[in-house]
C-alpha cells in the first residue's frame, strides 16, 4: 500500500510522518536511535493485515524541524493524533519511544486498545548500575560527546544499541547497519534541544495500566532493559512477554520477520482479526 506524508505544526515545530491502510489505527514510536524509518517493514505488515499505520519523527529526529522551546514529546504526541482524527490506537513503542507509550496510556487510558514495548524505556526511571564490562563503553561515547565528534559517537553507539553492548562491534552489518547510522546520524547532527518538559516519574502508576501489553526485548539489549522488561512483566496484569534470542536494543529492525509475526499475532488476540 502507498505511503502518505504528513506534517503537523506544534509550537515552532514541523513533525513530519508517515501513514498507510485503513482501520484501526496502530501507532508507531520511534527509539531514541531511529526515526519513523526504523518501522516500515512493521509499517507495511500491519496496512497489509487491515490497519491503519502511523509512524512520525518526534522533535529532534528526521525530517522534523523545531527551534529550541519548551515542549513535552506528549503534548506533541496528543496533537499528532488530533491532526490525524485518531481517538483510539494501538500503540507500538521502541525504547523512549516506550517511555512515550506509556505516558500517553496513563494519560488516556481509554484511548489505548493495546501496548507493543520493545525495549521499553521508562519516564522517571532511576540512572541503571551497569557492568564494569561495558563502563569503557559509556566512557567511549563521552568521550565523543565531549570533543563534538557526531562520527565516533554514531559509531560508538551503534556498537551499543544495534550490537548490544556485551557483543562484538559490528555484529550486525549491512543495510540495516547503514540504516542505524542514518537514523542515529540525523539525530546527532541537529541542534540540541534544551527544554523539553520532563513527563511524570511513570513508575508508581503502572497497575493503573489495564490494556493489554506486548513486551519484547532483545537477549543481547542492555542488562537494565532486559531487567526492565522482566519487571513488567509482572507488573502489568494483560502482559504477554517475550526475549527475542540473538538480537539487541532494536529487535524490530533486526529480525522484522519474527517481530512482525509477534505484533501480528497480538493484533488479531486483541481485535479478532485473523493474524
Amino acid at each position: 500500500m502507498p505511503l502518505k506524508t504528513f506534517t503537523v505544526q506544534t509550537g515552532s515545530a514541523r513533525l513530519v510522518g508517515l501513514e498507510t491502510g485503513k482501520g484501526l489505527p496502530v501507532v508507531f514510536l520511534h527509539a531514541g536511535v531511529a526515526d519513523k524509518r526504523l518501522w516500515a517493514s512493521q509499517m507495511e505488515a500491519v496496512a497489509a493485515a487491515g490497519f491503519r499505520a502511523v509512524a512520525y519523527d518526534r522533535r529532534g529526529f528526521g525530517e522534523s524541524e523545531s527551534t529550541d522551546e519548551p515542549f513535552s514529546h506528549l503534548k506533541d504526541f496528543e496533537v499528532v493524533l488530533a491532526h490525524l482524527g485518531v481517538h483510539a490506537a494501538v500503540i507500538v513503542g521502541a525504547s523512549m519511544g516506550g517511555a512515550l507509550a506509556i505516558d500517553f496510556t496513563l494519560e488516556h487510558p481509554e484511548r489505548v486498545v493495546g501496548l507493543v514495548l520493545v525495549g521499553t524505556a521508562l519516564s522517571g526511571a532511576p540512572e541503571p548500575e551497569l557492568p564494569d564490562e561495558i563502563l569503557p563503553l559509556i566512557e567511549a561515547m563521552e568521550i565523543a560527546e565531549d570533543r563534538g565528534d557526531i562520527d565516533m559517537l554514531n559509531k560508538v553507539e551503534a556498537h551499543a544499541w544495534l550490537d548490544g553492548p556485551m557483543s562484538r562491534n559490528g555484529r550486525v552489518s549491512g543495510p540495516v547497519r547503514d540504516l542505524f547510522f542514518a537514523m542515529n546520524g540525523t539525530a546527532l547532527a541537529k541542534p540540541q534541544l534544551t527544554q523539553e518538559e520532563p513527563p511524570d516519574a511513570a513508575l508508581d502508576y503502572l497497575a493503573g495500566i489495564t490494556a493489554p501489553v506486548l513486551l519484547a526485548v532483545g537477549s543481547l539489549d542492555f542488562p537494565h532493559v532486559i531487567a526492565r522488561h522482566d519487571e513488567l512483566s509482572d507488573e502489568f496484569d494483560n502482559a504477554f512477554a517475550i526475549v527475542i534470542e540473538g538480537t539487541a536494543h532494536l529487535p524490530s529492525l533486526e529480525r522484522p520477520d519474527l517481530f512482525n509475526s509477534l505484533l501480528l499475532e497480538f493484533l488479531a488476540a486483541i481485535t479478532g482479526a485473523e493474524a
